[in-house]
């Protein structure tokens, strides 16, 4: 019997058949339940040393400590808020030859003259009496000087003025000492204020003269606090220029200078100078008397051979002068600073150069051809002072220069010194001088801790991710604390003890402000942090946010299974 093709079945067929739908159906055994409590634990575990101990372990160690810095009170400062500072210059009056009452009206007399003449605010002069009573103004009244504050608390005393009358006078005239913070007035006998007038010229005649003594300084420290060349309306275009081109030749403000004197000679002679005593004898007394602004030291060297550089330009003879010149637009070239041992710096402080040339003999005398000098001064740098021994035809420099031949190069180099130190120009009085460049180092000084107060206010809110020392703090404390000295010590005229707390503020305000571990986060960006984490982290985290993410979808998955089957 014959069988039909699509009725019969190969068993081998069939058996492959059997087996490949067993294959495809075939699943893994179902997990126990304490193989997946422990894988759970396990993840569990994994993720709780990382949130309970990695993580604040990490925080701890990676975390930007931030002092707290009184930000609000640091931009006030800098805004000015604060402290708005006001000099009261405190000049007291002595008349000898006048009565009681005479005295009293001439002082209040001339106290409204000034008023009426000052157009700056927070520089005004106070007028007291020296013979033991003290005028106010616009105030009848007189207090006995026994009940005034102590030395330490009083204030400086910028200037004396004594009246004086003098027979053969048509109108007063004043003499101020050269050496002495004292203004002599004289006056016609016949010009006694009486009480009276309420004008008297002798009244006018001091208040001028004061305005003149101090008309310098006034504007000054206008031109400081305002930023503005020309601060006050009275001030003359001279005056401007003549304080801006000042306050550019001045070195920055510093506690102590370095003082480096250099002599130099083309030749062989001379070699040795009298430097010490000509150091003592004529620049000792100017160095003690800036002893309450600034401290000096003090160095000197010779170098022979010093040959100009081959880029400047060779002395040329002038006949009409019978000397040899230097072009003023070649001065700047003079100093061979590539072969001249000169040190920028020298110490902590920053070093003025004074340079002492003495020609060779075939090229002396040397001075500058267009206002015939033989000095002048390098700014911010230190001056220079070409020194011309009288010598005869074909004889050579000196082998030594002694006392007295130095004595004219160091009264210039003393003049160049107050100028470098930003000294003014007026008035003849030196110690008065000295009292203004007080006044204006601590202006500027003020000025200077401020505004760093305020950029260090700024820098730490733009870069959160800098840190902030203990120590920067600290610095940020002292600061405020002696600017706000500083601003009581000015507003009570004590201008001494002001220079001296602007001077603590402004070297604190820059240790806080250079700080070098604050310096050295500013330039770490965030791209660098992650830059350095992902390699670590990575290989370890993937895993471990994998797992988590299948345990959870397994919690997710059992939770509905249960959910469906209470249903």
């Amino acid at each position: 019997m014959t069988a039909k093709s699509g009725d019969s079945v190969s068993p081998s067929a069939s058996a492959f058949t059997s087996d490949s739908s067993k294959s495809t159906k075939r699943v893994p055994p179902p997990e126990s339940s304490e193989s997946i409590q422990t894988r759970f634990r396990v993840i569990a575990s994994f993720w709780a040393v990382i949130i309970f101990l990695g993580f604040p372990i990490w925080w701890k160690t990676t975390s930007i400590y931030r002092a707290h810095l009184p930000i609000q009170e640091m931009v006030d400062w800098a805004d000015g808020k604060t402290c708005r500072p006001v000099y009261p210059l405190e000049i007291h009056v002595a008349a000898p030859s006048l009565q009681l009452t005479e005295s009293q009206h001439l002082l209040r007399t001339t106290q409204h003259t000034l008023d009426d003449l000052n157009e700056f605010a927070a520089h005004h002069l106070r007028l007291k009496l020296a013979n033991d009573t003290v005028a106010h103004t616009g105030d009848d009244k007189v207090d006995n000087l026994d009940n005034r504050p102590s030395d330490a608390d009083a204030a400086d005393i910028a200037l004396t003025v004594r009246v004086l009358p003098e027979e053969g006078l048509v109108t007063p005239r004043s003499e101020l000492q050269a050496h002495t913070t004292q203004l002599d007035v004289f006056y016609p006998p016949s010009q006694i204020p009486s009480p009276s007038t309420s004008n008297p010229p002798l009244s006018t005649f001091i208040a001028q003269e004061l305005q003149r003594i101090y008309g310098e300084e006034k504007a000054t420290i206008a031109h400081i606090l305002s930023g503005e060349s020309s601060a006050l309306d009275s001030t003359s275009p001279e005056l401007t220029e003549s304080i801006s081109r000042r306050l550019r030749r001045s070195m920055q403000y510093a506690e102590t200078y370095h003082l480096s004197f250099s002599l130099f000679t083309p030749g062989s002679a001379p070699s040795s100078w009298d430097i010490e005593a000509a150091i003592q004898e004529y620049l000792a007394p100017l160095l003690h008397a800036f002893s309450p602004i600034s401290n000096f030291t003090i160095d000197t060297q010779v170098q022979l051979y010093a040959t100009f550089s081959p880029m400047t330009p060779a002395p040329v003879y002038d006949e009409a002068e019978s000397a040899w010149t230097l072009k003023k637009e070649d001065l700047s070239a003079f100093i061979n600073a590539a072969e001249w041992p000169l040190n920028p710096s020298i110490g902590s402080g920053p070093t003025l150069n004074f340079i002492l040339y003495v020609p060779d003999p075939s090229q002396s005398p040397m001075i500058v051809k267009e206002n015939r000098a033989s000095s002048w001064i390098v700014p911010q740098w230190g001056g220079v002072f070409l020194l011309n021994p009288q010598l005869e035809k074909n004889q050579a420099n000196p082998a030594s220069l002694s006392q007295d031949s130095l004595q004219s190069a160091f009264k210039t180099f003393s003049h160049q010194l107050l100028t470098l130190l930003g000294t003014p120009s007026t008035p003849a009085s030196l110690p008065l001088r000295l009292q203004t460049l007080v006044r204006i180092r601590a202006a500027s000084l003020l000025l200077s801790a401020s505004s760093t107060m305020g950029s260090l206010a700024r820098l730490t809110e733009s870069l959160p991710s800098i840190p902030i020392p203990a120590n920067v703090a600290s610095s940020v404390s002292i600061t405020l604390s002696h600017l706000s000295a500083a601003c009581s010590d000015l507003r009570e005229g004590r201008f001494n003890a002001a220079l001296a707390s602007a001077r603590i503020a402004e070297n604190e305000a820059e240790r806080s402000f250079f700080e070098k571990t604050m310096v050295g986060q500013a330039y770490f960006p965030d791209e660098h942090k992650v830059a350095v984490y992902l390699p670590l982290l990575g290989p370890i985290g993937v895993p471990l946010v994998v797992g988590l993410i299948k345990e959870v979808k397994r919690i997710v998955a059992a939770w509905k299974a249960r959910r469906r089957a209470a249903v």
